[in-house]
């Protein structure tokens, strides 16, 4: 398995996690949702409308991370290309990055990479720059070494 396979495997497993773990949380309120209004015959609503808030949350993260989880699945692992481009592997005289979605640092044999999306604030430095390109960052100088 090559380097970007890896890393668009681990961004799939960390959205994949995600997924699962709203679907868990929306389970359980739905769950308290209904033992409240069976055990709650007087009418307090209270508790039911933090529940429905709870739920309204984690059903909006949940449709973010279905459209992360269709965005990643538009990454090619097999294109190269001299420009920086979605699914992009970029080193860098700092650091690397693998453009993708925001999960941040992940170690592999071959060295760490920071997965990054295209439009976080760095992302959107990188993205259409080639080999030898120079750009700012947190007070840190940035020149570009690689794309693969």
């Amino acid at each position: 398995m090559t380097t970007k396979q890896r890393l668009l495997q681990i961004c799939n497993e960390s959205v994949d996690k995600r997924i699962n773990d709203y679907k868990e949380e929306i389970n359980l309120i739905k769950d308290s949702i209904e033992s409240n209004d069976k055990g709650n015959a007087e009418g307090d609503d209270s508790g039911s409308g933090k529940l429905l808030n709870d739920l309204e949350k984690n059903m909006a993260h949940l449709n973010d991370a279905k459209k992360t989880k269709e965005y990643l699945s538009t990454i090619k692992t097999n294109v190269e290309t001299t420009d920086v481009v979605l699914g992009s592997i970029v080193k860098t005289n700092v650091m690397n990055f693998y453009i993708s979605t925001s999960i941040g640092k992940i170690d592999l044999e071959d060295g760490t990479f920071y997965a990054i999306s295209v439009n976080s604030p760095i992302g959107q430095l990188l993205i259409n720059k080639s080999v030898n390109a120079s750009f700012g960052f947190n007070q840190n100088k940035y020149t570009i070494t690689e794309i693969i």
